[in-house]
């Protein structure tokens, strides 16, 4: 059995167009009963394959005009759980990845400029016991972000 049947595709599509739109609109545009479209959602929210509407911001419009990759190298990888959590501490850090290779942490940093980086990567991440080294890219622009292709 498929996770996703045509009509739940079909709902998970509208909301990425608007996801705010009401269910009824979507009901409507898609020849289908309200009472379908609520059931849906609220089972795709609960096994967890929507997992929250909630809005998009454009960083730069806020001020956030700097945007980093860092990867993280730790002192020992078990100590992964604990780093994580301090990381969670830092509110630019939006995004924190496990990756194979290199590094054992892989974040992404906003920054309203060079110095609020600076501050960022050397005031609060090298301050976590156990990191041992950082390596940043600096991000240049988004070219697209996008939901993957259902």
């Amino acid at each position: 059995m498929d996770i996703l049947d045509e009509f739940d595709i079909n709902i998970i599509k509208e909301l990425e167009k608007d996801g705010r739109m009401a269910y009824s609109a979507i009901a409507s545009n898609l020849k289908i009963s309200n009472t379908m479209v609520h059931h849906r959602i609220n089972r795709l929210t609960e096994q967890g394959i929507l997992t929250g509407i909630k809005p998009v911001i454009n960083e730069k419009k806020v001020g956030y005009d700097w945007g980093s990759f860092t990867g993280i190298t730790l002192n020992k990888d078990q100590d992964s759980n604990r780093i994580i959590e301090e990381l969670k501490k830092v509110p630019e850090i939006t995004e924190c990845y496990y990756i194979t290779g290199s590094f054992t942490l892989y974040i992404k940093i906003i920054a309203k400029d060079h110095e609020h980086m600076r501050k960022i990567l050397y005031e609060k991440i090298d301050n976590i016991p156990g990191i041992a080294k950082t390596d940043s890219i600096i991000e240049l622009g988004c070219a697209f972000k996008r939901n993957v292709s259902l």
